[in-house]
């Protein structure tokens, strides 16, 4: 593929940024050619210094980035106890009836929602630990402060804001990032509600000389190759290195997540209490039931289900597993190779370049 601006900066020989929770699916990435983009929202700040590290020791001197949700409206201090007493007992006994109905035994430790509670006082501490390593790229999820992206930008960072409008990309903009990923609704995890054939062309008129990225529904060559033709000089993936040998999962999730189509995703508040697209589930339909409470604000929910999902996901309880993931997910049908994934990428976009350009 045609060589651009970003992809010289960085390195790369594809302009391809994968998002995943996984250190091995990051270091893939990078050693085949493109940016693995670690995401950290859900890890300690010392865990985050640990992983960063280590995937710097395994792929050398290539270029890998990192991720951070930053939610406006968080709790100052990380007071777990203070959360939980305000917990409704409605919702408490709902959480219980789950337990019972889909007879779910106790986990052996803390949920991945639930061992800390998100905070001011953790985001600061997680932003000094990425702020720290030597990452190529820091990214935001939700939110891009400008003292955050300062600092990043004057330690040789390049910054990254995830957008899902006009109005968030301006926010992101005035903020200073070098990059928007414009991310549509297609798209997996916390979700706005413009499709990304509608939102790439508005950001990237918006952007003006700031690059952009095209998320949300990418998973072919030929989704790259529109995402080239709209203006945007890459794609943000996800959902795609779900079905990849090295992100490690349960047997159970792995083979729900390979026979979803795309009518099997759903927006919900359920797992983290801002909207979300999933894998559809008994877990989002329970939710979603007439007679259910209304999912918590974050991060009142994250204390009031994470011990719950700890222990759906420790003993696969096969009608409750789920995972966030857009709607390309019809296109993980199989497990492969980060490596042969990406090879696939690049032949069929330079198939579809050609077929353009004829």
């Amino acid at each position: 593929m045609t060589q651009n601006a970003l992809m010289e900066r960085l390195g790369l020989r594809h302009p391809i940024f994968g998002f995943a929770h996984s250190v091995d699916v990051v270091c893939a990435l990078a050693e085949a050619g493109c940016i693995g983009v670690y995401g950290a929202t859900r890890d300690t700040p010392e865990e985050i210094a640990e992983r960063l590290a280590l995937i710097r020791r395994r792929i050398g001197d290539k270029p890998f980035g990192v991720d951070l949700v930053l939610p406006r409206g968080m709790p100052a201090t990380a007071d777990k106890r203070a959360v939980e007493a305000e917990l409704p007992e409605r919702h408490k006994a709902f959480v219980q009836h789950l337990y019972d109905k889909y007879q779910v035994p106790p986990a052996s430790g803390p949920g991945m929602r639930s061992r800390f509670l998100r905070s001011e006082e953790i985001a600061e501490r997680q932003i000094a630990a990425v702020l720290a390593s030597d990452v190529n790229l820091f990214a935001c999820g939700i939110g891009a402060p400008p003292d955050v992206v300062a600092q990043a930008k004057n330690d040789g960072k390049l910054t990254a804001a995830l957008i899902g409008s006009p109005r968030h990309a301006r926010m992101a903009l005035d903020a200073g990032v070098d990059l928007i990923v414009a991310q549509g609704h297609d798209a997996g995890g916390h979700t706005g509600p413009i499709g990304t054939f509608t939102l790439v062309p508005q950001i990237v008129d918006l952007a003006g000389k700031v690059q952009v990225l095209a998320a949300g529904g990418v998973a072919t060559g030929r989704h790259i190759a529109a995402a080239l033709a709209m203006g945007a000089q890459g794609v943000w993936t996800g959902s795609l290195w779900l079905g990849t040998a090295e992100h490690e999962m349960g047997p159970k999730l792995r083979a729900k997540l390979l026979a979803a189509g795309s009518e099997d995703t759903v927006i919900s508040r359920s797992d983290s209490g801002k909207t979300m697209r999933m894998i559809r589930s008994a877990w989002s339909d329970e939710w979603d039931a007439p007679d259910a409470p209304k999912p918590l604000p974050m991060p009142h929910h994250d204390i009031l289900i994470g011990d719950l999902l700890g222990a759906v996901t420790e003993h696969e309880v096969e009608p409750l597993l789920h995972y966030p993931a857009g709607q390309s997910i019809a296109f993980v049908n199989e497990l492969r190779p980060v490596a042969a994934v990406v090879a696939e990428l690049a032949t069929e976009t330079e198939r579809a370049m050609r077929r353009l350009h004829r």
